[in-house]
């Protein structure tokens, strides 16, 4: 039998097996409509007595091809769980007034310009709005007694570009003056502003031309610590600090660090005495690939302390025991985001549960128990109760989604690139596969860099799973979860170390039979788009197939066109001084008549993060070299594709793309089209 058979039988084979799965177990693979379903839980707060969760859930809506969200609360013990809003307008940031007797949240509802402050009587009632402010809250903050609110608040845009159409010019003086959704950085500010809930008096606490954000009351409801960029050209570097203020109108911040990188979201211990924050490993030049380490200081100014320092691992989502003795955070380990807490007098670690799941915050309610938001390989995200290290499922937003389907279980292996560096990776089977051989085999990669894949859900590589193939998430240097120097690796080196470990992967699943050498295909979106680039001209006949999402090449011509200004003056210099290197990295745009893989470009029209052009200029190449292409651009997105309709048709491309390059015999209902 030759090897076109041969392969065509496997196939067919695996086909019916997941046909004969479906009929005798009721289960079924994931559907690019499935995503319809997935709710969004976020942003969880636990009321002040300790037994009552209040979160925002989003859903979407496919008539108006939208997600909405809606404030629920749950009980900690899992008996109960309650919708509080219902309209369409959203609502979200919701809050438990300390002293219990309101839910407040954020919501434009009622087609007002501006979101506000809506509060929920607890006894119950329909929501009264609580402020009438013309500007955009960015967020806010209960004082300690309840009679009080710290409110961030972005400047208005000009009035008469509000009024006038067209708009008045748009005027830049600032050198990072665009960003990803928010578009070009108008001369706005963020400060801090103290609203009496029974007057309605509002005091402005900070002014002038810096921002101020994260701020925290202490717990006597004396002072407030906020983070602001002080220095004289903020924009040009990561140089945040934690002040301190009065929480009084007419007072002088103070500054309580001095770190030349980032020191961000303090957090007040239960006593007052001591700020515990987030500090970055490395001075602002580092930018993305600092790591992240857990700092205390006292509230009366010193010498920081730091806690994590041993564990070389990215820390997050840090919160102070009720006793003072321990700070909780999330550790990100190479595949595993897991709880842990230290100790702040010894520096010991513990770990507090830890498994193929991921972590994605984490509140204490007690010494021995937490509230956490978690999400499996085979579920998304709901509430969880950690006690005494077992976890016990508060919520069930996700049954619906999950019901009647057969998802994969990634495993992780190893593997050796060409230089020697060792890998850590993940691999998705088709659903209900224990030992399959010579596979389509898929390496979608994760963006970033500095990110890594885990044992969490992870709807692309299910997707594509669930279509047939095997998929590989390869954590390339650059990634995050094996320690500061193995991220800062690709410093200024980019398309090097990280193709070699891509292809060490592939390697090593070809060694295993997994992978089929003649039908492997490669995609990504932002960096795993500008990886998808580097690879298939580093070695243009290793990849039958390729889609490159919001990715570039040509990388002498994104500067001044996207949003990482710092980053290339820290990490590659000025074109004008190092041209050489910046024609180094963009080798996949200059050598593109080295390219023979077919490859779909994809991207959001108002993309500032990685803009169009980038996608543009590798199509453009790829179609006058007479390589097949295509360029999808997706109406009024981000860097992020947000509309479900849009979601749901960038699978279908995957999948049509991949069928017709790798002939891999995709059941035809997986290819339906987006409504």
């Amino acid at each position: 039998m030759n090897k076109a058979k041969l392969s065509f039988v496997v196939i067919f084979i695996s086909f019916l097996l997941l046909l004969n799965t479906e009929q005798v177990s009721g289960q079924r693979p994931l559907r690019p409509n499935d995503l319809l379903k997935i709710k969004s839980l976020t942003d969880p707060s636990i009321s002040p007595e300790g037994n009552w969760i209040v979160y925002t859930l989003s859903s979407v809506d496919s008539i108006k091809d939208k997600r909405n969200s809606d404030i629920w609360i749950s009980a900690i013990d899992g008996t109960d769980h309650v919708q509080l809003t219902y309209t369409p307008d959203g609502e979200y940031s919701a809050r438990f007034s300390p002293d219990g007797k309101y839910i407040s949240f954020l919501s434009a509802r009622g087609s007002l310009d501006h979101a506000q402050i809506w509060l929920i009587d607890r006894r119950g009632g329909e929501a009264k709005k609580l402020t009438n402010l013309k500007a955009e809250i960015a967020g806010y903050e209960w004082s300690p007694d309840s009679q009080q609110l710290l409110l961030t608040i972005q400047d208005l845009e000009r009035a008469d570009s509000l009024k006038q159409k067209p708009r008045n010019p748009i005027v830049i003086d600032k050198t990072h003056f665009k960003q990803d959704v928010e578009g070009y950085k108008l001369p706005l500010h963020k400060h801090l502003y103290l609203l009496n809930i029974s007057t309605q008096k509002l005091d402005t606490l900070t002014s002038g031309v810096y921002d101020e954000y994260a701020p925290a009351w202490s717990p006597d409801g004396s002072k407030i610590a906020f983070v602001s960029n002080r220095t004289p050209e903020p924009d040009r570097n990561s140089n945040t600090d934690i002040w301190l203020i009065m929480a009084k109108k007419g007072e002088v911040p103070k500054r309580l660090t001095d770190w030349a990188g980032s020191d961000d979201n303090p957090k007040w211990s239960p006593d007052g005495k001591t700020i515990a924050y987030i500090s970055s490993s490395a001075n602002s030049k580092f930018l993305m690939y600092e790591q992240s380490l857990l700092k205390t200081i006292s509230g009366a100014g010193g010498v920081p302390v730091s806690h994590t320092s041993v564990l070389d691992r990215d820390i997050s989502q840090h919160n102070w025991s009720p006793d003072g003795t321990k700070i909780s955070f999330i550790v990100s380990d190479d595949r595993q985001e897991y709880a842990a807490s230290v100790d702040i007098k010894t520096n010991n670690i513990q770990i507090i549960n830890r498994g193929n799941y991921e972590f994605v915050n984490l509140k204490p309610l007690n010494e021995d128990k937490f509230i956490a938001t978690l999400n499996f390989p085979e579920r998304p995200d709901e509430l969880y109760s950690v006690e005494r290290g077992q976890l016990r499922r508060i919520t069930n937003h996700q049954d619906e989604f999950v019901k009647g389907i057969i998802f994969s279980t990634p495993r992780g292996f190893s593997s050796k690139s060409k230089d020697g560096a060792v890998v850590s990776n993940l691999l998705f089977l088709p659903p209900g596969s224990t030992d399959a051989k010579k596979l389509p085999t898929v390496f979608f990669i994760h963006g970033g860099p500095v990110a890594q894949d885990s044992y969490g859900f992870d709807l692309s590589r299910q997707m594509l799973a669930a279509a047939g193939y095997a998929v590989c998430a390869v954590n390339y240097r650059g990634s995050s979860g094996r320690g500061l120097s193995f991220t800062k690796a690709i410093y200024g080196d980019w398309g090097n170390k990280e193709v070699l470990d891509i292809f060490g992967a592939v390697d090593e699943l070809i060694r295993q039979g997994v992978a089929d050498p003649d039908r492997l295909a490669i995609a990504g979106w932002s960096y795993g788009g500008i990886l998808t680039n580097y690879c298939i001209t580093a070695d243009p006949k290793r990849f039958k197939a390729a889609v490159s999402g919001a990715g570039s090449s040509l990388q002498l011509t994104m500067f001044g066109t996207d949003q990482y200004i710092k980053q290339y003056e820290n990490e590659l210099g000025y074109p004008w001084d190092n041209p050489e290197k910046y024609l180094k990295l963009s080798y996949p745009f200059m050598k593109a008549n080295m390219i023979k893989t077919p490859t779909l470009f994809m991207v959001g029209e108002k993309d500032f993060n990685v803009p169009a052009a980038g996608s543009e200029q590798m199509y453009q190449a790829l179609k006058v070299l007479g390589i097949p292409t295509q360029l999808v651009v997706y109406p009024e997105q981000f860097h992020g594709i947000s509309v479900p309709s849009y979601q749901i048709d960038r699978f279908n491309r995957h999948f049509s793309w991949f069928k017709k390059y790798l002939n891999d015999g995709i059941p035809a209902t997986q290819l339906k089209p987006a409504h």
